[in-house]
């Protein structure tokens, strides 16, 4: 009897921390921390992409936007849908990581320096700046090198890039953060290239010489 007493007293101990580590990590989930955070990201991804389609409808005009616009395919919603998951299981596992304000501050001021850029440069180009690479030239199209396009040549992608990872600065995800620069970047290096082939098409040695002036805002694509 007195060996069926330790053994339901150990197992009563077990289930109680057991349970107390778990209630723990439940209130993390639920912790100003997260709502903090999660509502800073909830709040940059409706604006950015609000943003980009009211944008689009007042410079094209319905007519010519479709919700493509909204720039919300299937890859960005499973990178996003990881990242939440990362978030959850760092959170619940590694609240502390959660808790560098600094890092976190860094990537809120990412984003918005991010999306100043990107809502810039489609202001500043109008009915130029299409969400699709244009590979025939418009009668009205004309290239623009003026603005913010004056420092570096594709300030959209630029925006995005810087606002991409932003996104996951402020959340405190290391992968989700490692995995969106490789993948924003691959993305961007092979995009710009097919890009500038027409617009040297379309533009010749106007675009040539843009080129070699100007940077194209994405590190380490030329």
């Amino acid at each position: 009897m007195s060996f069926l007493k330790h053994l339901l007293g150990d197992l009563e101990i077990q289930f109680s921390v057991s349970m107390f580590y778990r209630s723990a990590s439940f209130s993390e989930i639920f912790s100003y921390t997260a709502y903090r955070q999660l509502s800073q990201m909830f709040l940059a991804i409706i604006f950015f992409h609000g943003s980009e389609y009211i944008l689009a409808l007042a410079t094209h005009g319905s007519s010519n936007v479709t919700l493509k616009s909204l720039l919300i395919s299937t890859n960005y919603l499973f990178a996003m849908i990881f990242s939440l998951v990362e978030y959850f299981i760092e959170i619940a596992f590694f609240p502390g990581l959660k808790e560098l304000w600094w890092v976190s501050n860094l990537g809120l001021g990412m984003v918005i320096i991010g999306e100043i850029i990107r809502k810039t440069a489609i202001i500043t180009a109008g009915q130029a700046f299409t969400h699709l690479i244009r590979i025939s030239r418009a009668e009205d199209h004309k290239l623009i090198t003026h603005g913010i396009y004056g420092f570096v040549r594709h300030p959209g992608y630029c925006g995005f890039f810087i606002w991409s990872v932003g996104t996951q600065i402020m959340l405190c995800n290391p992968v989700s953060t490692i995995a969106f620069v490789v993948v924003v970047w691959r993305f961007f290096a092979q995009r710009i290239p097919y890009e500038e082939h027409f617009l040297r098409q379309f533009f010749g040695l106007q675009y040539v010489e843009y080129g070699r002036r100007v940077p194209s805002g994405v590190p380490f694509v030329s």
